[in-house]
């Protein structure tokens, strides 16, 4: 993700400047405090909230994971969690009973069924 470089370089900006930078909402921003505990910019005597530069780029990596690639909240906070990868099948066959799994390999056999019928 690139980073992105104010007009001016300062060691906090306002919400209204992280805003501006990150195109988002401030209230956006807001709300993603309350859902990624890696996000907690500190607040001034006045209650303001004042962002650094690693809180920018937590902010842009977060909006790449919802926005780009899109995540889930849950999904994302995983990913910066560290607890969790990507999965490669997008489905984590821990996570399903018996029942999902007899569904979602039928599912898989006419899909091939139908690439096949696609191929010819």
């Amino acid at each position: 993700m690139a980073k992105v470089q104010p007009k001016v370089k300062k060691l906090y900006y306002s919400i209204g400047e992280v805003s501006e930078l990150t195109q988002l909402k401030a209230y956006v921003l807001r709300y993603w405090e309350t859902e990624f505990s890696q996000l907690k910019p500190p607040k001034n005597r006045a209650g303001n909230r004042t962002y650094r530069q690693k809180d920018i780029e937590m902010i842009l990596n977060i909006k790449d994971l919802l926005y780009n690639k899109k995540f889930t909240i849950d999904g994302a906070r995983a990913v910066l969690s560290g607890k969790e990868g990507i999965p490669e099948s997008g489905v984590q066959s821990e996570s399903l009973n018996e029942k999902q799994k007899v569904i979602l390999k039928k599912i898989k056999e006419d899909l091939v069924g139908i690439l096949s019928i696609i191929a010819k």
